[in-house]
């Protein structure tokens, strides 16, 4: 299975900058590429043109244009690579937290464009698998917590013991087909309103 082609954006003021950008990601492979010259309403430019990768180009960049790029990288779900002339381990330690797939110090050449981008989405996936299996598993835990929380409510109110509590409600889901999480939360909501929580 071949992979679809990259669509890249990419940021930067300096239009001789860009092109060496460029240069390197058409010899790459990677024809869809888009150049912005003007950090002005860039927010508004990536949802136009909704790149699958954003390469940022800063030249001696300031602490508020980093922190500007660093609040739009935490905003865009994409991974971004970031090449900077020069830069101290607080901005680097901000690029990390803001989750800058590669911030790259004084290495902007054509020839490393290419394994730099590749390592920016290979790390966005990496962190977004990462991610999204810890919300599974908070889910997961919350859902646990819900649902005792039903069996504690049915158990004091009929009288019944945790396997038939469990049974009653797994049977209520079943029947009304939803999942076992969302019966639990309408009879803890409803207990609630009833005064009758555990």
């Amino acid at each position: 299975m071949v992979a679809k082609p990259l669509a890249v954006l990419v940021i930067d003021e300096n239009r001789i900058r860009a092109s060496i950008i460029e240069a390197g990601l058409r010899e790459a492979g990677h024809d869809d590429v888009t150049l912005v010259h003007d950090v002005a309403g860039i927010a508004r430019r990536i949802a136009e043109i909704n790149p699958d990768v954003i390469v940022i180009d800063l030249e001696n960049p300031n602490r508020d244009m980093l922190e500007d790029m660093f609040q739009l990288s935490r905003a865009v779900k994409r991974p971004i690579a970031m090449f900077v002339d020069r830069s101290d381990s607080a901005s680097i330690e901000a690029a990390v937290d803001a989750g800058v797939s590669a911030y790259v110090v004084d290495g902007l050449k054509r020839e490393r464009v290419k394994p730099i981008l590749d390592m920016a989405v290979s790390r966005f996936n990496a962190f977004s698998r990462l991610s999204r299996e810890l919300e599974e598993a908070r889910s997961e835990l919350e859902d646990r917590k819900l649902l005792d929380r039903a069996k504690g409510i049915l158990m004091k109110s009929r009288g019944m013991s945790e396997t038939e509590a469990y049974a009653l409600l797994r049977k209520a889901a079943m029947n009304q087909n939803r999942k076992l999480s969302e019966i639990a939360q309408s009879l803890v909501t409803a207990a609630g309103l009833l005064g009758d929580d555990a």
